[in-house]
């Protein structure tokens, strides 16, 4: 199953994806909303996609593949640790990522599968955590690199506006481990890599996490990346999941972004 949400008459609303049609329904999944119906359906190339989710805690996994880690000069991790993410920086499938007219130098995107979690967690066992995704989206983490080496944290140069494109939606029945990420710019191949050729899996993560942090319903795990891919404004950056999606957005610059709100 595929649940997205999406902008209906101004109102954020969950919808189940029904093959090239979405159907709204009248409360969230996450929720035990189920599946009832509410309004008409709406095309999927009509619609105004929204993040999937709205985490409480926006969870990421930083340098979990092993060649990324090799590649940037890092030790490879021995352990899984968390670190966090602002929820102002998620934008949906199809929305703009501006790229700030300060940034210099490389502006990069990485595809990243995440794990949306379906029930409150607290010391989870494996087995727990398996059974407490509720499904997988795609994340694509925009990052400045040069903030990113300036500043003493991440706070813009992962977490300014637009920075965290999520979607176009959950899909609940996909073995994350068992697929392959793509990444193209404007239609061209610019990074392939297996989705579970992880240091550490998901629900490893999760393990780990949830000894000291409680888990709840509508947190995301972003499980990091093995390649990266440099953007430039003007372009449209796609991050293709086998089994799950697509999640495409262009890039703006500000000012190219101010201009379109003007109009």
């Amino acid at each position: 199953m595929r649940y997205s949400r999406i902008s209906v008459d101004g109102r954020a609303v969950w919808a189940r994806v029904d093959g090239d049609v979405l159907r709204p329904l009248r409360g969230s999944p996450l929720e035990g909303g189920g599946n009832a119906e509410a309004g008409r359906a709406v095309p999927v190339a009509d619609a105004t996609f929204l993040p999937p989710v709205v985490p409480n805690v926006f969870y990421a996994v930083g340098m979990n593949y092993k060649r990324h880690a090799e590649h940037a000069g890092v030790a490879i991790p021995e352990r899984p640790e968390v670190g966090y993410r602002a929820n102002n920086a998620l934008i949906g499938h199809g929305q703009a990522i501006v790229k700030p007219d300060g940034v210099e130098g490389r502006f990069e995107a990485e595809g990243e599968v995440v794990a949306v979690i379906g029930r409150r967690l607290r010391r989870a066992t494996y087995a727990e955590a398996r059974e407490a995704v509720f499904g997988w989206t795609i994340g694509n983490d925009v990052s400045a690199r040069a903030w990113q080496h300036a500043d003493r944290s991440f706070w813009r140069s992962k977490n300014s506006d637009t920075f965290k494109p999520m979607g176009p939606w959950i899909e609940t029945d996909a073995d994350p481990l068992a697929q392959t990420t793509t990444v193209r710019v404007d239609g061209e191949v610019r990074a392939s890599f297996r989705t579970g050729a992880m240091i550490f899996d998901p629900y490893e993560y999760i393990v780990e996490t949830t000894r000291y942090i409680t888990m709840h319903p509508g947190d995301v795990l972003w499980m990091g990346a093995d390649a990266t891919v440099q953007l430039e404004p003007g372009s449209t950056v796609d991050i293709e999941i086998s089994g799950i999606g697509t999640l495409s957005n262009p890039v703006l610059s500000e000012s190219r972004a101010e201009r379109q709100d003007d109009e």
